[in-house]
């Protein structure tokens, strides 16, 4: 794996590990305010408190559900060599703009330079995937020139 390359799938690991530990914090803060939660004379608001909580703890499980998912599917990608294809897990060189194919992780800077981490089930992902060199496409009314892939 290129350096440049390693250092975009730790920036990945980075941002992935990080949303896993605020969804984490979420989680925690949500369980502590149902559990100190004390039953008031308005026992309505008491139930409507706690409600509201489970459903916050619920959509926090969810998204750790998919934040540990990303983070299998990343795992995944750290070995991929360059091929003569996009593929997952490549490195793809524009004319407008650099793209890692891994994980939705937005916008990376890295050497003052600008790369996004981009699902290959992502819609600009899938318009990659099977790309060569010299290939050129069009996304969202840009075209994209494939020069190299890493």
């Amino acid at each position: 794996m290129s350096n440049l390359k390693s250092q975009l799938f730790q920036l990945c690991a980075t941002f992935i590990q990080n949303r896993i530990e605020n969804i984490e914090y979420a989680l925690l803060q949500a369980r502590q305010a149902s559990n100190d939660d004390t039953k008031s004379s308005a026992g309505d608001k008491y139930e409507t408190t706690r409600e509201m909580m489970q459903q916050e703890m619920d959509r926090n499980s969810k998204l750790l559900y998919e934040a540990g998912q990303q983070k299998i599917a990343l795992q995944q990608l750290e070995n991929v060599e360059a091929a003569g294809e996009v593929k997952n897990g490549s490195l793809v060189l524009t004319t407008s703009g650099n793209f890692y194919i891994s994980i939705s992780a937005g916008e990376l800077k890295l050497d003052n330079q600008i790369f996004f981490a981009v699902s290959q089930a992502s819609p600009i992902g899938k318009a990659f995937i099977g790309k060569h060199v010299g290939e050129q496409f069009s996304f969202n009314g840009k075209v994209y020139l494939l020069k190299e892939i890493l």
